[in-house]
């Protein structure tokens, strides 16, 4: 694993028995090391987790992380089950189009950025009708047309075209979490519990993939995650399915200042907020950072951005195939593989490391509140473990033919019956786990 994580989260250095890694080095197809991020990513999170129960006066034991289960974990959304069966969703939109002079990708998982495309690009909603125009305008023409009108793109860039790129160089120096206070206030005090996050009271609003794995991880590990939505938004079912084990699930519809107010109130009583709009959103609804700090003095305020919080794509909306795109990634992955055209990482891996490592940063700040005082400010971001992943060098080219079943586990929830990949990270001290499957979407009530 890379211990220089473990350094940038906690300003220490980590001791060289302190985690146990296990199974082959290479596990996944393609040349990034994807397994070493996985399992490095995992581990800084069951770490971090270890060293709340250190402050409970409980030894946490050594931390261990086998290869073959960490890319299982990164792969969830692909092996999870509902009563025996795959979860559908279908987004025929969503994809690479080739124009004139490159490669550009649209993401069309939801109808708001379906809409855009269509009115970017002055197009009916049909892959045909896609394919054609992008065919005859320049990846650029059809990026900014789409971003323009409110959606997603990216265009593929090679690493050196990134790095020229104003926001490339903003990513390129970016920490892969960075951890603030914000503000004064006394000691938190965490209740009694023989769990890491027992009796911490989470607030979890993201969507997708990253920001819902750190809530998933946070609420294996003891917390009382709640996971608000909004019946007006839509979803991806297999994504809300696989992140939400072990959540409760609430609406509170904040285009409405009834439910502007009930935030308020969670927020109150909450020890964390996890949040994942796009930047500038949550704080034009009036909850910037400084605000919730106001509302509940010691609180954890973590943000989580695609492209991070500097430079001018920084309120720019993203997603994990799209940073891929713009940062290099998938070019050197399509041109390594020989074909032309973008060739993306084997998973979601900027998705799930994100959360994994959002949960650790978390957790650091959580044991700072209680041990330093004051609120805390967490801020990870896509492109930031871009930038990691990038630097962990490149291995011979994997296997292709990984198979995680021995990972997988049967839990009973009010969906049905769910076939998930098991909690990943050995913490002997308390295992992580969680108490329910995932429930139905908006079926608890937004008070705690």
């Amino acid at each position: 694993m890379d211990a220089r994580v473990w350094t940038t989260l906690t300003g220490d250095a980590l001791a060289e028995d302190a985690v146990e890694v296990t199974g082959p080095g290479s596990v996944l197809p393609g040349t990034f090391r994807v397994e070493e991020a996985a399992t490095t990513s995992i581990a800084v999170a069951t770490l971090a987790a270890g060293e709340l129960l250190r402050l409970r006066g409980i030894e946490p034991g050594k931390v261990s992380v086998d290869t073959r289960h960490a890319a299982a974990s990164f792969h969830s959304e692909q092996y999870v089950r509902v009563d025996g069966e795959p979860v559908p969703f279908s987004a025929p939109l969503s994809g690479d189009y080739r124009a004139k002079d490159g490669w550009v990708r649209l993401h069309c998982n939801y109808p708001r950025h379906v809409s855009a495309v269509c009115w970017g690009l002055g197009v009916p909603a049909t892959r045909a009708a896609f394919e054609k125009v992008v065919a005859a305008k320049s990846k650029y023409e059809v990026e900014s047309a789409v971003v323009g009108a409110g959606g997603a793109a990216a265009v593929l860039r090679s690493r050196e075209e990134w790095l020229a790129h104003k926001q490339g160089q903003a990513s390129s120096g970016l920490p892969i979490a960075d951890i603030r206070p914000l503000g004064t206030s006394e000691p938190v005090r965490l209740f009694d519990s023989d769990r890491p996050l027992g009796g911490v009271r989470i607030l979890d609003l993201t969507h997708v993939i990253a920001g819902p794995v750190a809530g998933r991880v946070l609420a294996a590990h003891g917390a009382t995650v709640m996971h608000i939505g909004s019946a007006q938004l839509p979803t991806v079912p297999p994504l809300a399915v696989d992140t939400g084990m072990g959540k409760l699930s609430a609406y509170v519809d904040l285009e409405t200042e009834a439910g502007r107010s009930r935030l308020r109130k969670l927020i109150a009583r909450a020890d964390v907020v996890l949040q994942g709009f796009r930047p500038g959103s949550l704080v034009a609804k009036g909850f910037s950072p400084e605000a919730m700090a106001e509302l509940r003095p010691g609180i954890v305020i973590a943000d989580l951005s695609a492209y991070g919080w500097e430079g001018p794509w920084a309120r720019r909306r993203g997603f994990d195939s799209l940073v891929q795109m713009a940062s290099g990634i998938a070019d050197e992955g399509g041109k390594t593989a020989g074909i032309d055209g973008p060739g993306p990482l084997p998973v979601q891996a900027l998705d799930h490391a994100t959360g994994w490592l959002t949960a650790a940063a978390i957790m650091t700040a959580v044991r700072r509140a209680a041990t330093e005082g004051g609120s805390q400010h967490v801020r990870t971001s896509l492109a930031g473990t871009g930038e990691w992943l990038n630097s962990l060098g490149r291995k011979e080219a994997g296997p292709t033919g990984f198979d995680g079943a021995e990972f997988l586990e049967d839990a009973d929830s009010p969906l049905g019956r769910l076939t998930r990949v098991k909690m990943a990270g050995t913490l002997p001290g308390s295992n992580p786990f969680w108490v329910e499957g995932t429930r139905v979407s908006g079926s608890d009530r937004a008070v705690w």
